[in-house]
């Protein structure tokens, strides 16, 4: 079965070299029960984690059933010790946050076997521990902690056990108890290799071998072994029976593919979750960061797409395809021009367009201004818009309640008026408007229809207006002789900016207009004014984004920091999980399921601080945050990301922990 010629093992220690092996050669069959005795730094140790394929030699070869060694690469090695070997250690090498069962079942998962629970739970009990199997090991005592590493060592039904000084942390009673299992496992067929100093101990084995400064003195058979074993019961009469049945258990329990996959996800997870509330404090820091950093991008973009579409319901409010024909402008290469210098616009100028611009299907002008509208006791200061009838179409604002004004109102200068719902609430309450008259500057308006509701913002209350008839606003309201704006409507977007020329053109036609004032008057597109706006809204939400993203950047370098100790400090721990059989991406996923684990729970908090932030937010500044399904997936996958980028470095670093140097550490 172990085949070592001529094995030398050399450590170095600064300035010195330690010669743990000087050329060991050793041969043991199977079924053998093997005892090897030596002083502290004999080199009895190294030979046993040589044997065990925790440690390699530096020169020499070994066979171990039938493979040579050092033909091996370390995921086979690995699969070898877990399908083959099993480890009972001096200090018990249990994991701390895990019950006794899943201790024992943990080799199972590096065998890419779904554990049989039931399997595990028969071999503890067979050791008599049936009433300890949810008890966490500092719950247990040594020779109870001891009898749980058998089990593990156990649970994969492994042709060799290897047991180093499996009684030196023990009082008397509980090695010999400890002593008597070995030794009924080794008459059941199982090969046994026990690294021991004491003499007691050494004559349960059937060969011993001594050891003294890294070289064999000594390999002779012990004709004086002892055993009670006939004598010894635990938990039942027959121990091996109980092990045989749960040993063929696992041999026919659980498969390859998704069930043992889910379970290994299943355990990384608990570990992860385990890892996590074992420091409370520290894993809330390392959250920290990423909390901050995804809050921040569900706010800003939430803030920003609200922001945004705030911008363009207000602007289709003003309609599409639109003109807007003002005086001015106000300055003229940095001077300002008097009053006689701008270009002002009468209701003519509006039937010149609609007369001479085939393209144009709307046009009407508008004056505007400020009036205190009353009611019954109440009075409201409001804006006043006198436009044309096809205002309502132009600018989607048909009555939801009542109707428009039509031409013929418009040539008789009637005083009826359509008003806002902020009007509706304020002067009404409760009350139908449609009929009513209300005074506007102590003129008296028939109300005839309700705009429809459009929305406010801190800066502007679309529904806070009065629509008159534009000669009633100019002669019997505002006094107005000139329109203030003249707007236009086309039916294709494309033909925009002809447009605007063609009526530049006309304008300057038809107010004889010297070049030195081609540019008293200008013409503005809405769609052009639309995506600035909306362009400039995105750019700042991508913008903020950004900042924000640096604050996760922050977070993720917290995360690896926590990670690169968390490393350090189980570095013990990996070691055993590379003893029982875990491989280098195991040990890769593991450690990157904890850094996902601490970035995604981070990340699902700031997913609420980022809603209650935007929610708080948009209610000061007056518009609608939007917490999208998007935004909280780049969020998410942001963190994610974070999480598995900066884990990796920490999860690669203990993977590649080679197994005795991890065990030795302390």
């Amino acid at each position: 079965m172990i085949k070592i010629v001529n094995a030398v093992k050399t450590y170095d220690r600064g300035e010195t070299a330690v010669h743990a092996l000087r050329g060991v050669s050793l041969s043991i069959g199977a079924g053998e029960f093997t005892a090897i005795m030596g002083p502290s730094g004999s080199g009895k140790s190294t030979l046993l984690h040589l044997l065990g394929l925790l440690d390699v030699p530096d020169s020499g070869d070994y066979t171990l059933f039938g493979h040579e060694i050092h033909r091996i690469s370390d995921d086979s090695l690995a699969e070898l010790r877990n399908s083959s070997i099993g480890f009972v250690f001096q200090h018990f090498n249990l994991l701390a946050r895990t019950t006794a069962l899943e201790n024992v079942l943990l080799p199972v998962l590096y065998a890419r076997h779904k554990p049989d629970v039931e399997a595990g739970k028969k071999i503890l009990a067979a050791l008599g521990l049936a009433d300890r199997i949810d008890h966490s090991p500092n719950e247990l005592s040594g020779g109870q902690q001891q009898r749980v590493a058998i089990a593990r060592a156990l649970i994969n039904n492994p042709r060799l056990i290897l047991a180093d000084e499996p009684t030196g942390n023990l009082d008397s009673t509980s090695a010999v108890e400890i002593m008597e299992i070995i030794s009924g496992l080794n008459r059941a067929g199982i090969t046994v290799v026990m690294v021991t100093h004491e003499d007691d101990i050494a004559r349960y084995a059937g060969r011993i071998i001594h050891m003294r400064d890294g070289l064999i003195q000594s390999d002779v058979p012990n004709r004086k072994i002892e055993s009670n074993v006939s004598k010894f019961e635990i938990g039942s009469p027959d121990l091996n029976s109980h092990l045989n049945a749960g040993k063929h258990q696992i041999e026919n329990s659980g498969s390859d593919g998704w069930g043992a996959i889910g379970a290994g996800l299943a355990s990384n997870l608990k570990q992860a979750w385990r890892a996590l509330k074992a420091n409370k404090v520290r894993s809330a820091l390392s959250m920290l960061g990423i909390l901050i950093g995804v809050a921040a991008v569900i706010a800003m973009l939430a803030i920003g797409q609200g922001a945004t579409k705030s911008i363009k319901d207000q602007l289709a409010s003003m309609g599409s395809n639109l003109l807007i024909i003002r005086p001015g402008p106000p300055r003229h290469q940095g001077i300002s021009m008097s009053e006689g210098m701008i270009t002002r616009f009468t209701r003519e100028d509006v039937q010149d367009i609609a007369r001479e611009i085939a393209i144009v299907t709307n046009v009407a002008g508008l004056v505007s201004g400020r009036g205190q509208a009353t009611y019954g006791g109440k009075n409201w200061n409001t804006r006043i818009v006198g436009s044309e009838p096809v205002y309502a179409q132009m600018h989607a604002a048909v009555p939801v309640v009542g109707r428009f004004f039509n031409e013929d109102e418009v040539r008789a200068k009637a005083r009826v008026a359509v008003i806002g719902m902020t009007l509706v609430r304020e002067l009404f309450d409760s009350e139908n408007p449609i009929g009513e008259y209300i005074k506007i500057n102590k003129v008296n308006f028939q109300v005839i229809g309700i705009l429809p509701e459009k929305g406010a913002t801190q800066f502007w209350n679309q529904d806070d207006n009065i629509t008159i008839p534009v000669t009633t606003a100019m002669d019997r309201l505002l006094g107005k002789k000139y329109v203030d704006t003249i707007e236009l409507e086309i039916a294709d977007q494309d033909y925009l900016e002809q447009v605007q020329e063609e009526i530049k053109a006309l304008i300057i036609r038809t107010h004889r207009l010297p070049p030195s004032r081609h540019e008293s008057f200008n013409i503005q597109n809405v769609a052009e004014m639309q995506a600035a706006l909306t362009e400039t809204s995105r750019v700042m939400s991508w913008l903020l984004s950004a900042i924000a993203a640096v604050s996760m950047l922050v977070g993720g370098i917290g995360i690896m920091n926590i990670m690169l100790v968390s490393v350090t400090e189980r570095t013990r721990e990996i070691g055993v999980r590379k003893a029982v059989g875990a491989k280098r991406g195991d040990i890769l996923t593991q450690f990157l399921t904890e850094a996902l684990v601490i970035s995604i729970a981070g990340g699902l908090f700031g997913i609420a601080l980022g809603w209650i932030i935007s929610t708080a937010v948009s209610s000061l500044a007056g518009w609608a945050s939007i917490v999208t399904a998007y935004s909280i997936a780049v969020a998410v996958g942001f963190s994610a990301i974070i999480g598995i980028v900066f884990g990796l470095w920490p999860a690669r670093k203990a993977s590649a922990l080679n197994p005795i140097d991890a065990l030795r550490y302390e």
